[in-house]
């Protein structure tokens, strides 16, 4: 969510950020909780020399977690290389 808020606010503006923000509202988000951030702290060790920052990081602790095999990510590059604990690779979508 964050990058996507980001990528949003930094191609569209401020207003559509805003709207998107707004839009996120009838979502239910899912939170790091505390074995996340230990599994996000392994990664971001791992792939150290990638480099792989926290927030990629978190988004693959909470497919793990989730089991969850579709990433909607405009970063292949992170997420293609990174082998996940539940299955041989992510599913990639756009």
């Amino acid at each position: 969510m964050a990058e996507a808020t980001y990528f949003v606010g930094a191609r569209l503006g401020a207003g559509s950020e805003s709207i998107f923000l707004h839009g996120l509202r009838k979502l239910d988000v899912e939170s790091p909780g505390p074995e996340d951030f230990t599994r996000m702290s392994e990664l971001v060790a791992e792939y150290a020399d990638f480099p792989l920052g926290g927030t990629d990081a978190s988004v693959i602790a909470l497919a793990e977690r989730l089991d969850a095999f579709i990433v909607v990510t405009l970063d292949r590059r992170h997420f293609a290389a990174v082998r996940p604990r539940h299955r041989e690779a992510f599913e990639l979508l756009p």
